[in-house]
């Protein structure tokens, strides 16, 4: 065996603990933030490490919208829980995580191996299921990439998503998922972490 060969198959190293902490451990949902602009360029470095995050069929349904102005700001806010709004005006960022409908249209550059896109079309539930699952990974890997890069986040569900589907998305086939809050995070105002189920609750070893 050469020595690239051997390189092939090298168990890949654990992060470190500092590293564990940053995406895991040490990590909170924020509601509070520092007066600090994401770059465009960190938005679209969020992008590109979202976009090789793993998906069924490689399907990719995701779609982001990326609201980074008061104007964007004001739009959304009719859309929001009373109880969200506050923490969604002071964010430097506020993430709509949608899915397109007709993702699978796609599916032939994307999934080149089989005809994937017949797997769709002749199932509405099988489209939605796989949208919405797929797109709640995407928006999973979206929370992660967002703390390797040494931002904050905080999800939402607590929104209109009528409302907001016909103010964002009326001439498209998207429809919203999720929110997330993104941005330089206020660490003095956090949250005490809540407690959480143990292994032996949530697991089993089969």
């Amino acid at each position: 065996m050469t020595v690239s060969q051997k390189t092939e198959f090298e168990t890949k190293r654990p992060l470190s603990e500092s590293g564990l902490a940053q995406l895991f451990t040490d990590a909170h949902t924020h509601t509070t933030w520092i007066d600090k602009t994401i770059e465009e360029t960190v938005l679209k470095q969020l992008y590109d490490l979202v976009k090789v995050g793993s998906t069924s069929a490689n399907c990719s349904p995701a779609r982001f919208v990326f609201i980074t102005s008061d104007e964007g700001r004001e739009k959304l806010k009719p859309c929001l829980s009373s109880g969200n709004v506050e923490q969604t005006m002071t964010a430097p960022c506020t993430v709509i995580v949608a899915y397109d409908e007709e993702f699978y249209e796609e599916l032939p550059t994307l999934f080149p191996y089989a005809d994937a896109k017949s797997w769709f079309t002749s199932s509405p539930e099988a489209a939605y299921e796989t949208a919405m699952r797929n797109s709640s990974m995407q928006g999973a890997y979206l929370i992660s990439a967002a703390r390797a890069l040494g931002l904050d986040a905080g999800a939402m569900s607590g929104f209109n998503p009528k409302l907001l589907n016909e103010t964002f998305f009326s001439d498209s086939t998207w429809k919203v998922n999720f929110l997330l809050n993104i941005g330089y995070g206020d660490g003095e105002r956090v949250h005490k972490r809540l407690p959480r189920l143990s292994f032996e609750q949530a697991c089993q070893i089969l």
